[in-house]
């Protein structure tokens, strides 16, 4: 997911099957031995690749970063020790080539690569892969602020100081094409985690010389080191060459000395157009290359006029959210199960959604373990919506039901149309709604995230393939959007996510989130799933090669431009 925001294209049909851990040194030794990396040394066609994003970066140091437009620059320039497989959400080897693990699930052991190296001209070896390690968890001041280092919290959890616990525990070295990471507890996210760009592999000399972790808080913003704004230094098949902020432009250049197969294009330009139409008028002129997240109802003209529009595989959930901190009613099981009726999400999805949406039955996809396809169900039914309302006592309930403005999400591309329709249906049913709009990053996030709203739209593209990567995410702990927290099975919900997340055999696993999504729906209904959308991009016709990824993690290496 990024958190705030990603050729022929494979179906993503096949659920995720990691060894069960029973036999030292055995999980998941096998699949990384089988998924042989398909990068081989070869070279390059030349041209240039210009593709407008949709938002600027921060920065361009990954770890400090949790948005979809970062991620999509530094996804180019870093590396991590396991990647996806193209066209999926499961891990294939990157730069380790193959891993095992004790029964315990504690303790990994990573192969490196051999011959690799970062783009300072300094071995990536199993001492690089410590030291980012370490860098990580030494983390101290700003560094520990939940919005610079929101994914090592989310999935690790404290720091090195111990005030909080974490799952990570050390790294060593016993020779440099060996790694060993040290878990303080199995966890069925790991070694997928790897594979986020947070955790990606750069440059210890780099980092070190250019002060990486200097970052420091300024009011509510932060001023990012030279290594952030100028000198990221990765493994990846794209270096980084400038920024020019005040043009709103990104330049990256072909890694010559790259392990694998080089990238197709010299150079690979980000262009920073924030309006949707805009990107669509400067594709249509020839002043770029390619987009993302094209409007629904332009897909078919786009097509007309002979561009490329390729839709992803969906790999994401839009949610009602539901907060029960200042709305009373809301805390009453029977009133949020009154909104769920009270949704008619088959007509949302026909006539709000791009083509190959549906409607969604619980909080991920179906192709994620421990998906259970006898969860309760809220069909359509504005009478049992009523009858609920008025058993809770509140046949005139109100709510302040917020909605985001500029933006554009893979989930959601229409925030205003969905908001309207979602609020007639409540309307219908004798809800009164009170509408709040604000700017995406102007407010909203924020007050979603305070618990200021009573209903509010939001959503999530899975990281990778786990279901802790989804309701661990919502609901892992009391202190979310949701205000679990006031919740009499707030905390018992947490303890249900961190238990399945730490069970090591997968049968028993699966089992326990099955079981944990039955509730979900049944007996906590924290929000409302409304629906899984496949989100599109578009490149004109002289661009070939574009693998696109369910989750929209793109890598550009692969693509060439005709004519140039």
């Amino acid at each position: 997911m990024s958190r705030a925001p990603s050729a022929s294209r494979r179906p993503l049909t096949t659920r995720r099957r990691v060894a069960t851990v029973g036999v030292a040194l055995v999980a998941a030794t096998s699949l990384a031995a089988c998924a042989q990396s398909q990068r081989e040394a070869g070279g390059g066609e030349g041209g240039t690749f210009t593709f407008g994003a949709a938002g600027a970066p921060d920065g361009f140091d990954p770890f400090y970063a949790s948005d979809g437009e970062t991620f999509r620059v530094t996804r180019q320039i870093t590396e991590g020790l396991v990647g996806f497989k193209p066209g999926s959400a499961d891990v294939e080897p990157e730069l380790a080539e193959s891993w095992e693990h004790t029964p315990d699930g504690k303790s990994w052991t990573f192969k490196l690569r051999t011959g690799v190296k970062f783009h300072d001209g300094t071995d990536f070896n199993a001492e690089a892969v410590c030291k980012n390690f370490q860098r990580m968890f030494d983390q101290t001041g700003a560094g520990q602020n939940n919005a610079l280092s929101y994914y090592w919290i989310e999935n690790f959890g404290g720091f090195s100081d111990g005030k909080t616990p974490s799952l990570y525990q050390s790294c060593e070295s016993p020779d440099p094409t060996t790694a060993v990471v040290h878990l303080t507890r199995a966890s069925s996210k790991f070694p997928d985690i790897l594979g986020l760009p947070s955790f990606s592999m750069q440059s210890p000399t780099a980092m070190e010389k250019y002060q990486a972790n200097n970052v420091q808080a300024q009011g509510d913003s932060f001023v990012y080191p030279e290594y952030s704004r100028s000198h990221p230094t990765g493994t990846g098949p794209f270096k980084f060459v400038s920024y020019d902020e005040g043009n709103g432009t990104i330049k990256l250049a072909r890694n010559e000395e790259y392990w694998g197969e080089k990238a197709k294009v010299n150079e690979l330009i980000f262009r920073i157009i924030p309006d949707e139409t805009v990107r669509k008028q400067e594709l249509e002129s020839g002043a770029i290359d390619g987009y993302d997240y094209p409007n629904a109802a332009d897909l078919k003209a786009l097509r007309d006029a002979g561009h490329n529009v390729q839709v992803r595989d969906p790999f994401n959930i839009m949610y009602l959210g539901i907060t029960q901190k200042n709305n009373p009613a809301l805390k009453d099981l029977r009133v949020r199960q009154a909104l769920a009726y009270a949704v008619d999400r088959e007509t949302l999805v026909k006539a709000n959604l791009p083509e190959g949406a549906s409607v969604a039955t619980q909080f991920y996809p179906e192709t994620v373990d421990g998906y259970a396809s006898d969860v309760q169900k809220y069909p359509h039914d504005p009478a049992k919506a009523k009858q609920l309302l008025a058993e809770a006592g509140v046949p005139n309930l109100t709510v302040n039901f917020y909605w985001p403005t500029e933006v554009t999400r893979p989930y959601m591309p229409d925030p205003q149309g969905i908001y309207n329709a979602l609020a007639e249906d409540l309307r219908e049913v004798g809800i009164t709604v009170n509408p709040v709009s604000k700017p995406w990053n102007g407010g909203y996030i924020d007050d979603v995230d305070n618990a200021k709203a009573d209903l509010f739209l939001l959503g999530w593209t899975g990281d990778y393939n786990t279901p802790d990567n989804f309701i661990g995410t919502f609901f892992g702990t009391t202190e979310n959007r949701f205000y679990t927290a006031g919740s009499p099975w707030g905390a018992d919900l947490a303890n249900q996510l961190k238990a399945a997340d730490s069970e090591p055999d997968e049968a028993k696993r699966n089992q326990m989130y099955q079981d944990i999504n039955r509730k979900l729906l049944s007996e906590y209904l924290p929000a409302i799933p409304l629906s899984h959308s496949p989100p599109a991009i578009v490149t004109n016709s002289k661009v070939e090669g574009l693998q696109t990824s369910p989750l929209t993690a793109e890598e550009f290496a692969s693509v060439s431009v005709s004519g140039q």
